[in-house]
């Protein structure tokens, strides 16, 4: 399952589509506070290339970006939060959202957690690695260039494959836009880079009876669905 949950199935294809344009626009705002041009903010370079390759419309993304930045005369305001504790069976997790009122999060978050345990700050971010996180696929298809050779040139600390042929590199923390940058010169397109919490010790699924892994399952898709929620990082390993 990875460092990041994310929801399956091809009937959650159109509700995920939604809330991943949903996500990236707010995700591109708080970038945006940082100056309105991608070429001299790097943050906001990253969200809109992310943006641009899960073919967000235009109109959106500039219109985030104009939003974020104060340019459209509006007040936006995003609070980043990290919820922990853990789901069904002790399995850790580590929550991300970007709320406009934390007073209607902060409870909604702990109604979720009522079949798991909602922890204090702390709580099992000790469990977790903050790094950078690079989905990364060949820039031409058929072609097979080496991860490894990849990730020793660009910088990265560590790889791992993903899903259908991607691949995840992982970063210092403070190495993500760098990294990112130099992927393309070792034949990968980049295709999301973000900051994230990879699991140190993560539960093995295996141990988990199959009636367990659905309840751990269930818990996490309720949780990614809330509309504040940006990322679920979960400590869960195939």
């Amino acid at each position: 399952m990875g460092a990041q949950w994310k929801a399956k199935g091809k009937a959650q294809a159109a509700d995920a589509r939604g809330k991943l344009f949903g996500k990236l626009a707010k995700e591109i705002m708080v970038a945006a506070r940082s100056g309105p041009d991608p070429a001299s903010n790097s943050r906001l370079r990253l969200v809109v290339e992310q943006a641009r390759k899960a073919s967000m419309p235009k109109e959106t993304l500039d219109r985030a970006i104009k939003k974020g930045a104060g340019l459209t005369g509006e007040t936006v305001h995003f609070e980043h939060v990290v919820y922990e504790g853990f789901a069904p069976h002790q399995v850790p997790v580590m929550v991300e959202c970007l709320t406009d009122n934390v007073k209607r999060t902060a409870p909604e978050m702990r109604v979720l957690f009522r079949n798991g345990q909602l922890g204090a700050s702390g709580a099992v971010a000790w469990d977790f690695d903050h790094v950078g996180m690079i989905e990364a696929e060949p820039a031409v298809a058929g072609a097979t260039p080496d991860p490894e050779v990849a990730a020793i040139e660009s910088g990265a600390q560590d790889f791992e494959p993903a899903e259908e042929g991607v691949t995840l590199f992982l970063t210092d923390a403070g190495d993500l836009d760098l990294v990112s940058r130099a992927l393309p010169a070792q034949g990968f397109t980049v295709l999301s880079a973000k900051l994230g919490y990879r699991p140190k010790n993560p539960v093995s699924a295996a141990s988990l009876a199959p009636g367990e892994l659905q309840e751990v399952e269930s818990f996490l898709a309720a949780i990614d669905a809330h509309d504040d929620v940006q990322n679920v990082f979960v400590g869960l390993a195939a």
